[in-house]
């Protein structure tokens, strides 16, 4: 592993001007491309203790064996080059977003004599002047269909348009009137252009003036009597209107902007943009890509903006960008952005309005692509079973892990305390092996005794039921299926007594210590213990100084921490149960008249106190052992009980304010 002090620039040799770097590694192949404002400040930065690096960035400078930089006169110079260099060389350690999809576009063939409209995809070709991108190809030829009825442009590929022509026909859409069919000289060259660039302009959200013209082109022919022609313009503004109604309407008409959102975790990040013009939403696309460094939200803004931008021509360019955080070197890509566009270009962040809502929803669509993109890629045999192998070479197991159980706590300052247990078995969960603790023997916010304590009674379970499948019950423990009982017909084992090949708990050193503690106390000297820190997504090993780093395109890297994810989850549901039943109970603990009996009534039918909440008296009393009186004093506690504004609406029962559950490390 090369040092990065051998490579190191000498001092004074790395001028203080904006540029563009490149780290190499011993065979010369570029790694990484960076740019900087200042040369000598920004490299020198890579030249420190790397202990004091992330770890990314450690691991980029300890593979890289030589840096190289080019200096430029401009920012916006140095911001092109950076881009140009990570096309031409496609380092590993740099960002790359990719379609998690092939999008397609509305596409019109400006670039040709007789312009076409099609649906188009892949990368974009000059000269053509495309719409969306769709979510399906069926709805761009849905929009087309209803357009070329008022636009009849030709729609149709160069072969059927040649073969018309010889033949002195035109296609069927020439006959019904969806083309205006210049393979047959109905129209001239110069005026199909036109009828195309009408086509173009209704697309680009210039709707009004279109609908105004045809509007007074039926008055016109109502006056005259052709009653015939008014009703066929009639009918395409009908069209017309049906057509608009597909986009939905978010934001003034002058709107012309991108919205963009990212959603992330520690090994990947998906990005979505919803394209706005005219104010109406025109089309949706998404993008994944690895996480290969320590970069801020900020900084992959930036890297995002320039990869899409830098192929558009000036009328892809938006006057509005919106972000959901400030992009870093704001001020050299607003430049860059307005010299492509040859006008004012923003970027900006929205605060609050509709332009705040319509964030939002781009958010959500951004963790639902990568929640989506995260099931695919665990969905497939092949890499499940090379994550498992990564995953024993990495911890020296003697075989792979094909029964994984990890455990996470959960609490709220101390109170409330529960625990999970996930399985998941060659790679995929196991849900009907769930379990949920309920942790009793600790006492205030000690998560490392309340892993002891989980790892204590699963494994005492074990080992009981390996001895007897008839043991009674130790401790309260649940699942979604109720407790495992021993089947008497087929002796098969109750779920505890399942041994797995991998036990993982959420969190570092101090947690596996004591998970490893509670095993050893047991006796159980076979089943291997990790701990997956959330920080840098490290592994812990018992008794180790040091974690196990495994790489960021790690398949069993992705495992683990998937196995984390839903632990984590499990536990939070769990706790979030238990946190309003006990509200229930302590609200109605005061209600004369209403004994423990008539409380498990109203939490079994009921089940939250948002739900209680938005009952009413009738309901109430309409429940076995209920009469009109005993339901007015529960609702008259409930509205008692409520603290208003900052904690529950009275009206709808809606918690508006709500500590979150802490829990794991």
């Amino acid at each position: 592993m090369p040092d990065p002090s051998t490579y190191r620039p000498a001092p004074g040799s790395v001028p203080d001007s904006p540029g563009v770097y490149r780290f190499r590694d011993p065979s010369g192949r570029v790694i990484y491309v960076g740019k900087a404002v200042n040369l000598r400040a920004r490299l020198s930065s890579y030249f420190q203790d790397p202990a004091n690096l992330h770890e990314r960035t450690a691991r980029m400078v300890t593979t890289a064996a030589s840096v190289d930089w080019t200096v430029v006169s401009t920012e916006v110079e140095a911001l092109q080059l950076e881009y140009s260099w990570i096309k031409e060389f496609d380092p590993r350690f740099n960002v790359k977003y990719r379609d998690d999809k092939s999008y397609p576009w509305l596409a019109i063939t400006l670039n040709e004599e007789y312009p076409r409209v099609m649906v188009g995809r892949g990368s974009k070709r000059k000269g053509v002047r495309y719409f969306g991108p769709y979510a399906h190809a069926w709805a761009i030829r849905e929009t087309v269909d209803l357009l070329l009825r008022v636009f009849p442009m030709r729609s149709c590929s160069q072969g059927v348009f040649k073969r018309s022509a010889q033949i002195g026909r035109p296609c069927l859409l020439g006959y019904i009137g969806k083309c205006a069919a210049p393979c047959v000289d109905r129209v001239t060259a110069d005026e199909h252009r036109a009828i195309a660039e009408d086509f173009t302009s209704f697309l680009a959200g210039q709707t009004a003036r279109h609908l105004r013209r045809l509007e007074r082109e039926m008055l016109v022919a109502s006056e005259a009597t052709d009653y015939e022609k008014a009703a066929r313009l009639r009918d395409d503004i009908g069209a017309l209107r049906r057509a608009m109604e597909k986009n939905a309407v978010v934001l003034p008409d002058d709107t012309d902007a991108d919205v963009i959102a990212v959603a992330e975790d520690p090994l990947e990040l998906a990005v979505q943009v919803f394209y706005v013009r005219g104010g109406r939403v025109r089309g949706q696309r998404g993008w994944v890509a690895d996480r290969v460094d320590d970069a801020e939200l900020g900084e992959l803004l930036r890297r995002f903006l320039i990869q899409v931008y830098d192929g558009e021509e000036a009328e892809g360019i938006p006057r509005e960008v919106l972000v959901p955080s400030q992009v870093d070197d704001a001020s050299t890509l607003t430049g860059w952005l307005t010299q492509k566009r040859g006008s004012r270009v923003s970027v900006k962040v929205p605060q609050r309005g509709d332009k705040r809502s319509l964030m939002e929803t781009v958010a959500q669509n951004a963790g639902q692509a990568l929640a989506l993109h995260k099931t695919r890629r665990a969905s497939d045999l092949t890499t499940r079973g090379r994550a498992l192998e990564e995953i024993q070479r990495a911890l020296g197991l003697d075989e792979a892990p094909l029964r994984i159980e990890c455990y996470d706590v959960s609490n709220l300052q101390g109170t409330e305390v529960v625990a999970s247990m996930v399985v998941f078995e060659d790679g995929l969960p196991r849900k009907s092996d769930y379990r949920r603790f309920v942790i009793r023997g600790v006492d205030g916010q000690n998560d490392v005794g309340a892993m002891h304590e989980t790892i204590a009674r699963r494994f005492r379970r074990l080992l009981d039921e390996r001895a007897d499948s008839s043991a009674p019950d130790l401790g309260e423990v649940d699942g979604d299926d109720g407790p495992a009982l021993v089947d008497p017909d087929t002796g098969r084992p109750r779920k505890f007594a399942y041994t797995p090949g991998l036990v993982v708990v959420d969190g570092g050193p101090p947690q596996v210590a004591a998970a490893q503690r509670a095993l050893d106390e047991l006796g159980i000297d076979d089943i291997p213990v990790v701990g997956l820190a959330k920080r840098l997504e490290e592994v812990w090993l018992p008794g180790h100084a040091d974690p196990v780093i495994l790489p960021r395109t790690s398949e069993g890297l992705y495992l683990l921490q998937r196995v984390r994810d839903e632990a984590h989850r499990f536990a939070i549901t769990h706790h979030r149960s238990r946190r309003s039943k006990s509200m229930v109970e302590s609200v109605l603990d005061d209600v004369p008249g209403l004994g423990e009996v008539r409380r498990k009534v109203l939490l079994r039918h009921f089940g939250s106190l948002k739900r209680l909440r938005e009952a009413s008296v009738d309901d109430i009393a309409a429940l076995p052992g209920f009469g009109r009186r005993t339901a007015e004093s529960v609702v008259a506690a409930l509205i008692a009980a409520a603290p208003g504004p900052a904690g529950v609406n009275t009206a709808t029962g809606e918690i508006l304010s709500e500590p979150a559950a802490g829990g794991g490390r």
